[in-house]
């Protein structure tokens, strides 16, 4: 359902009395100066959906009071937009028709239980307080999304995955337990601090990556690994994109499993640094991996970064440029994760294709094959180390007609090889016309069953394949 069909729209103004004399009136905010920037993610602009004109915010500072706001919504049929911290890159937080925003940023809280190596966390609380958190406790959290402003419950519901998904995955293996608020406005809790849970159809792991469509998340048990004691960062420059590419499943081979295998360009990392009014350690070749090791020795670590020069080395790597300092390793991924930041101006989209890992030198050459054919240049970089690569088509194309074709044909080709054609920012609202290049019927099918079965009057997130 994407319009305003079957809602009652009429009763907003009513809703939003109620929700003032239960949350409290600074907690419900209908001026658009004030809302405004919440009804925007960082999607591209020439493909951001636009938000609507009628809507409410809504700061609950509770799981009761996001039930109460539920209970009141999901009675008067008003379509409910719940937003983390507004990074994701699908447009799938953006109200697109009137209906409340509902921002869980005072529901901030975490607690770290450092016997279960478990963190608590509620669903405002941002990916920086964890790994603060964590740290302060002698912790680690793995995964990282990138931006760090990046909220608890926003991760979770798009699974999001980022640089050091190699050796640890990404969020959905953390998850260990869930609160949720159903849209009836019911309380359900699933999971908990267990290593081991086999009660029942797994419905924890259905919410995440669920997209904020079937509930909202109030709380999670994260869990957390004993802090590496010791982590290096290697920069291994390369002059041509295939020898670094194959060199990737042979350090997989070798027996070592890196944190993270980053393929960057040296023309889009040097723009990356340059924003951030930086200098990239090693300005040699055409194409860079950034590999990322830790352990808790240094005979350890330092033996698994002679094996992947070996590797690298073997395939003509340029050099190797090692980064022990945590000062150093922290500016290397700060920059990494700043690519997108420092041309997303430019550019009208980026896709986050993936495929097995030992094709993506395949993806690679079809997406060069695609450019050469629309004579335009498309920048990529990604996570080489899963196979997730980013694609950026950038606005020198000649019209939003070419842009289609071009995104149609890089889906085709991951599909082709095996892949899939998002791996972590999700279907949000902007991929929505693209999924049935993937799914077929019946499977799309049983996932409008399961949106029903949850969410009766699709007040959740309304999606138009849904």
């Amino acid at each position: 359902m994407g319009n305003d069909s079957g809602y009652n729209i009429v009763a907003l103004d009513d809703v939003a009395a109620r929700l003032r004399k239960m949350l409290g009136e600074e907690w419900v905010i209908t001026e658009r100066e004030l809302i405004e920037s919440y009804l925007s993610d960082e999607t591209p602009e020439p493909v951001k959906p636009k938000p609507a004109e009628r809507l409410i915010l809504v700061k609950p500072a509770s799981t009761e009071e996001v039930s109460l706001t539920l209970k009141l919504a999901n009675e008067n049929k008003i379509p409910v937009f719940p937003v983390g911290g507004r990074t994701g890159l699908a447009g799938g937080c953006i109200p697109t028709i009137p209906g409340i925003v509902l921002s869980l940023e005072r529901m901030n809280k975490i607690e770290v239980d450092e016997e279960n190596l478990m963190a608590v966390a509620e669903a405002g609380a941002t990916l920086r307080d964890l790994i603060r958190a964590a740290e302060g406790a002698g912790l680690f959290f793995p995964p990282h999304p990138g931006d760090e402003s990046a909220q608890i419950g926003g991760l979770i519901a798009t699974n999001a995955g980022g640089v050091r998904a190699v050796k640890y995955g990404v969020i959905r293996n953390y998850i260990k337990g869930l609160e949720v608020v159903l849209p009836s406005g019911e309380v359900l809790n699933v999971g908990g601090k267990l290593l081991k849970n086999n009660v029942g159809y797994d419905l924890m792991q259905l919410i995440i990556g669920s997209e904020g469509t079937l509930c909202v998340i109030t709380k999670a048990v994260i869990k957390l690994f004993p802090k590496s004691q010791c982590m290096v960062t290697l920069i291994v420059p390369f002059n041509s994109r295939s020898d670094a590419l194959k060199s990737v499943p042979e350090i997989l081979r070798s027996g070592v499993t890196p944190l993270a295998i980053e393929y960057v360009q040296l023309n889009e990392i040097k723009r990356a640094a340059e924003h951030l009014g930086e200098r990239w350690p090693i300005e040699k070749g055409f194409a860079q991996l950034i590999i990322m090791l830790d352990g808790m020795r240094w005979e350890e670590v330092l033996s698994a970064c002679e094996e992947v020069a070996r590797v690298c080395q073997s395939y003509n790597a340029i050099d190797v440029l090692i980064a022990d300092s945590q000062r150093e390793q922290n500016r290397i991924l700060r920059i990494r994760s700043n690519m997108y930041t420092a041309i997303k101006r430019e550019l009208v989209d980026i896709l986050d294709v993936t495929v097995p890992p030992a094709r993506l030198g395949d993806l690679m050459n079809a997406v060069d094959e695609i450019a050469a054919k629309y004579g335009i240049y498309l920048p990529v970089y990604g996570h080489a180390g899963d196979g997730n690569l980013h694609v950026h088509i950038m606005r020198d194309a000649a019209s939003m007609d070419i842009v289609e074709k071009i995104r149609h044909e890089i889906y085709m080709a991951a599909i082709k090889l095996g892949g899939t054609i998002t791996g972590e920012h999700g279907i949000g609202k902007i991929r929505v016309k693209s999924l049935n290049l993937l799914l077929n019927e019946k499977y799309i099918e049983l996932m409008r069953f399961i949106k029903r079965v949850f969410d009766p009057n699709n007040i959740l997130n309304p999606r138009d394949y849904l």
